[in-house]
């Protein structure tokens, strides 16, 4: 094999250990989504944030991904044909995609638990909207109510004596 073949191993290699990184922050990310979810008085804008920097991530393991695969199709034949020449590299590959599995099982899992979260958490606010909006319609109807009560209607005044 020729110094580029080696290259694009050593290249596929540190795109999967860099993608190990990418779903660590992922992971980070979820347990800080789930804190924040769990938050009472956590704010719309705070909740958007963790979604803006995990969509991020995302962003970065597509462009992982996508360079990866590229590569695997520039050495597929390589590493079909020469199996023995390039064991320790295929070894590692094999070790760090097993790694990318588990943590992205672990992920799915963790996204599905925040999921029910939020749903459960955005219940309670819609709940909350309709009580306050019930309330100010009762505040309303009280206050005309009472207006209409110390109004006094029209009357006729007898002019005559």
């Amino acid at each position: 094999m020729n110094r580029l073949g080696e290259n694009y191993l050593e290249i596929m290699i540190t795109s999967l250990k860099k993608k190990i990184e990418v779903l660590d922050r992922i992971i980070a990310m979820n347990e800080k989504q789930e804190r924040a979810l769990k938050d009472p008085n956590l704010t719309p804008d705070e909740f958007e944030s963790v979604v803006d920097e995990k969509a991020k991530c995302i962003e970065d393991m597509e462009l992982l991904d996508s360079g990866f695969e590229s590569l695997y199709e520039k050495m597929r034949v390589e590493l079909r044909e020469n199996k023995k020449a390039h064991e320790v590299e295929i070894i590692r590959m094999q070790e760090l995609i097993r790694k990318i599995t588990d943590k992205t099982t672990k992920i799915q899992v963790m996204e599905k638990r925040n999921r029910d979260e939020a749903f459960k958490k955005f219940s309670q606010v819609r709940d909350q909207v309709k009580e306050i909006r019930t309330g100010h319609k009762v505040a309303t109807e009280y206050y005309r109510n009472m207006l209409k009560l110390n109004m006094v209607d029209a009357q006729f005044m007898d002019n005559k004596r």
